[in-house]
């Protein structure tokens, strides 16, 4: 029996709390239950209110109406610092640790009352304590900057354990993880329930929810849907209540007329990172790039769109060769490129939605050297209706934007260069199911339209119900390209594994 269940009261409990921000009512009436010892899964589209229950549990954001109960008691969480006074933490998808401070340091640099003198040699005690009740070894000497994702989300993790922390909130924890380090995580995660913590656990990875969560709730547009433990729900019906609908396992790429190669690249190499890369990428076909983390897509990627020249081999399109040493020269050639941190490298959060879309050819929205804003804005406001992105107005900051919706306006901005040669990197991370299957219905709309699409994917049911080839890659080598006939996800991850042979070109 789990720790929770013996318990007659939760220690955290929303109840009724609305919020909202102008128009738009970011949680209605929505309450939720947090008990010693327990799992419990939040799911919900992006939008759904998921943000903004956590900023007010964790004193950003103080309800309109409604209660928050902590302990039984009613109380009011104005600030961070409440909320750490209440057992209250929040760990996110990107760690927030001081890269240039000691993992001791960064474990305790919340804390105030260590003394006015530093003793070294009790910090480095007491931290190695924290970690061990993590059941997890690191050099609490060593600094963070040279942390792994993984390891730097331990660091937060013991930091609010070092803070007595009664209520972990966790948005995304695995999202830039490894398989290997997922496991490494849920086994932290299965260690602080038995230690009677509450743990939130946010995220759109369906088989991970449903391996881990004791009760999984569902919240849709800022409300209340449903919340049931984990053994009397489905995934299938879960998306259900996300969405408000039925939908079908997964999207499938719609056949599409394949031209000539747009892109052919032979021998490409950049030593230490990648070595003789071989593939070619026709008009209307979507190429996917599977493999393990740290196989190299990404860095093919970047040298195609000219961040990372590569030092070795040929480049073509539409049999020319070309040298691309710029994104400048890449656009200008007919190649886009969506990376995979849409944040951080797609988009500026704090410009408008029409002018980021606008960004990469500001010229041809220029009059006399001055760019007119109502021209960015009649462009940008074609995007958001063809692509029904969530908006009463293309003037809002993009950072506003629920993440499927960012996906969408990053998409819009590259296909407003229209492109020849589309790569996309992980272009479904992060959003929910139904954003996820909008986002593959532009695609396969796109291969239609004859665009040669590069998708590089660490979803395997999305790289093998969207590409008509796969190429697979392990450690910057290209392992084989594989027909849509010919792969599943036993064969692309055994080549991703190594464990198979390559001809001579490289290519199955």
């Amino acid at each position: 029996m789990r720790y929770w269940m013996s318990q007659i009261n939760p220690y955290l409990e929303i109840l009724g709390v609305s919020k909202r921000f102008g128009a738009t009512q970011a949680l209605d009436n929505v309450h939720l239950a947090l008990y010693p010892g327990e799992i419990h899964a939040l799911l919900g589209e992006n939008g759904a209110g998921k943000s903004t229950l956590i900023k007010t549990m964790t004193g950003i954001h103080q309800p309109d109406s409604g209660a928050i109960l902590v302990d039984g008691m009613n109380v009011s969480i104005n600030s961070s610092a409440e909320a750490q006074r209440y057992g209250i933490a929040a760990i996110y998808q990107e760690p927030l640790v001081f890269p240039d401070l000691n993992i001791a340091e960064n474990i305790f640099i919340s804390h105030r009352n260590r003394g006015a003198f530093m003793n070294w040699g009790k910090l480095y005690r007491d931290a190695e304590a924290v970690l061990q009740k993590l059941d997890v070894q690191l050099d609490v000497r060593a600094q963070a900057r040279g942390l792994a994702l993984a390891a730097q989300q331990t660091v937060e993790i013991a930091k609010a354990i070092s803070m007595n922390v009664r209520v972990l909130i966790m948005d995304e924890p695995t999202a830039s993880l490894s398989a290997h380090e997922v496991e490494q995580l849920f086994r932290i995660i299965y260690n602080l329930r038995e230690q009677g913590v509450a743990i939130l656990f946010i995220s759109h990875r369906m088989d991970e929810v449903f391996k881990i969560a004791d009760r999984i709730t569902v919240f849709r547009d800022g409300q209340f849907i449903s919340s049931h433990p984990a053994g009397e729900t489905t995934p299938e019906q879960a998306i259900k209540d996300m969405v408000g609908r039925e939908m079908g396992e997964i999207f499938t790429k719609e056949p599409s007329d394949q031209g000539d190669p747009v892109m052919s690249v032979r021998n490409l190499t950049l030593p230490g990172t990648y070595s003789n890369i071989n593939f070619d990428v026709h008009a209307g076909e979507v190429l996917g790039v599977a493999g393990l983390v740290g196989s190299g897509r990404t860095d093919v990627a970047l040298a195609l769109f000219g961040i990372e020249p590569a030092e070795y081999g040929q480049i073509m399109l539409n049999g020319m060769p070309v040298d691309i040493k710029s994104p400048k020269q890449a656009i200008e050639l007919g190649i886009a490129y969506v990376p995979e941190d849409r944040r951080q490298h797609g988009l500026i959060l704090e410009l408008s939605i029409a002018k980021n879309i606008t960004l990469p050819k500001l010229n041809a929205y220029a009059e006399m050297g001055l760019v007119q804003e109502s021209n960015e804005a009649m462009v940008a406001e074609q995007y958001r209706q063809q692509f029904s992105i969530r908006t009463p107005d293309v003037k809002l900051h993009a950072g506003k934007l629920s993440g499927g919706n960012q996906q969408k306006v990053v998409l819009s901005k590259w296909l407003n260069t229209n492109p020849r040669l589309l790569i996309l990197d992980e272009p479904t991370r992060g959003i929910d199911v139904g954003a996820k299957e909008e986002v593959h219905r532009l695609i396969s709309d796109l291969a239609q339209q004859g665009i040669a699409i590069l998708m590089i994917s660490s979803d395997l049911p999305e790289v093998l119900a969207m590409s008509d080839r796969i190429m697979v890659m392990r450690e910057g080598r290209q392992m084989g390209i594989f027909s849509r006939e010919e792969a599943d996800q036993e064969v692309i991850m055994t080549a991703a594994m190594g464990r198979v042979k390559l001809d001579e070109g490289g290519v199955f």
